[in-house]
C-alpha cells in the first residue's frame, strides 16, 4: 500500500475528528499539522512532522501528496483553488463555501487541474444509508416514488455558531439535500419550504430558523420531505425512509445500545444517540479512507466539489422559497 503524505489544514472540531481517525488509518503519514492556533504546546498534543500556522507553507512543501481543508467555509474556496493549483489532491470539508462567484471560479480551476478533490459530506459513508441504496439498486423496493428525511438535533447551537453558520438550509439541511440526490440517485429540479422560529427566538436576530420542511421534487417524477428541527429532546434522530412501487427500505436512528426491556407494560428502547460525532463516527473515518484510496488509485472521489456546489444550489433554492413563500426551481439558482 502506498502512503500517502497528509496535511492538515486547521485543527477546530471538525479536523481533531479528522486527526484521530488519520492515527487509526495505516498508509497515511501526516507530514504537517497547520492551525492558527499553533503554538509551543501542540507537540505534546499531536504528532506530525512539523506544525505552522502558515497554510502556505503546507501547498508549498514537496514532500505532501494531499491536504484535508477543515477550516471555515467562507475560507475554503480560495484555499482549495490554491491547494489544486500548489497539485496537491484536495479533502475539503462541506460546504464548499458561502460565495458562488468564489466557488465557481475554484470549480474552473479543478477542471483544468489533475488533482482530486472530495467534499466532506459523510453521511454518504454511513453504512445504514448505504444499505438503502444497495436494496434500490437491487430493485428491491421497484420504481421509487417517496423519499423521506428526519434530520434533527437534539439541541439547538450557540448564537455564535448560527451568527456564521449560514443559516439552516447551509448549515444543516445540505447535508439532506446532498443525501437527497445521492439516496435517489436524481437530480432535485424544485423545491418548497416552509419553517419557523419555534425553540430559541433569540436566532431571530440573525434571519434563521430551527425548524423546518423541505418538500422536493425531483427530475423523474419522485417527491421527497425533508423535516428539520435544532432541538429533539430524545436525542440525535436520524432517518430515512425510500418508499418504491414494490416496497420500501429505511434506516432507522442508532441507539445508545440494543438492549430494550420488555414488561406487561411495554417495551421500552434506548434513545437515538445524542452527538453527531457518536451517531457519524464510523462514517467520518470511512470517507477520508475512501479519499486515500481515490488518491492512491488515482480515481475519482466518491463526492466531488460539482456534488458540494448542487447542494449549495439547492440550499439556495430552499432559502429563497421560505423567503418567498413559492416554489422555486434550482436550475435557477446561479443558472442552469
Amino acid at each position: 500500500m502506498k502512503t500517502v503524505r497528509l496535511g492538515l489544514i486547521g485543527v477546530g472540531r471538525i479536523g481533531s475528528v479528522h486527526y484521530q481517525n488519520l492515527k487509526r488509518i495505516d498508509g497515511v503519514h501526516l507530514r504537517a499539522l497547520c492551525d492558527l492556533k499553533v503554538d509551543g504546546c501542540w507537540e505534546k498534543q499531536f504528532t506530525a512532522d512539523y506544525f505552522t500556522n502558515d497554510y502556505q507553507r503546507v501547498l508549498s512543501d514537496p514532500e505532501i501528496d494531499a491536504v484535508l481543508i477543515c477550516t471555515p467555509t467562507n475560507l475554503h474556496p480560495q484555499m482549495v483553488k490554491e491547494a489544486v493549483l500548489a497539485h496537491k489532491d484536495v479533502f475539503c470539508e462541506k460546504p464548499v463555501g458561502f460565495d458562488m462567484d468564489e466557488i465557481l471560479g475554484t470549480y474552473e480551476v479543478i477542471k483544468q487541474a489533475s488533482s482530486l478533490v472530495q467534499v466532506g459530506f459523510n453521511r454518504r459513508y454511513d453504512k445504514n444509508f448505504d444499505r438503502i441504496i444497495e436494496l434500490r439498486d437491487q430493485d428491491a423496493i421497484g420504481d421509487p416514488q417517496i423519499l423521506k428525511i428526519t434530520s434533527r438535533d437534539p439541541e439547538p447551537p450557540s448564537h455564535d455558531y448560527v451568527a456564521v453558520s449560514g443559516g439552516i438550509f447551509m448549515d444543516m439541511t445540505i447535508h439532506d439535500f446532498d443525501m437527497a440526490r445521492f439516496i435517489t440517485g436524481q437530480e432535485v429540479e424544485s423545491v418548497y419550504a416552509t419553517g419557523g422560529i419555534m425553540i430559541d427566538p433569540g436566532i431571530a436576530q440573525y434571519d434563521d430558523l430551527d425548524t423546518a420542511i423541505t418538500t422536493l421534487n425531483f427530475a423523474n417524477g419522485m417527491i421527497g420531505v425533508i423535516d428539520n428541527s435544532r432541538q429533539a429532546t430524545y436525542g440525535y434522530d436520524q432517518r430515512i425512509e425510500l418508499f418504491g412501487s414494490k416496497g420500501m427500505a429505511h434506516a432507522g436512528n442508532v441507539r445508545e445500545s440494543t438492549t430494550a426491556l420488555a414488561t406487561k407494560a411495554g417495551t421500552v428502547d434506548d434513545n437515538p444517540m445524542f452527538f453527531f460525532l457518536q451517531r457519524y463516527i464510523d462514517a467520518y473515518k470511512t470517507e477520508i479512507e475512501s479519499f486515500l484510496d481515490s488518491v492512491r488509485n488515482r480515481e475519482a472521489t466518491k463526492c466531488t466539489y460539482e456534488d458540494g456546489i448542487k447542494a449549495i444550489r439547492i440550499a439556495e433554492a430552499a432559502k429563497q422559497s421560505y423567503q418567498e413563500k413559492k416554489p422555486v426551481k434550482v436550475k435557477n439558482i446561479y443558472g442552469d
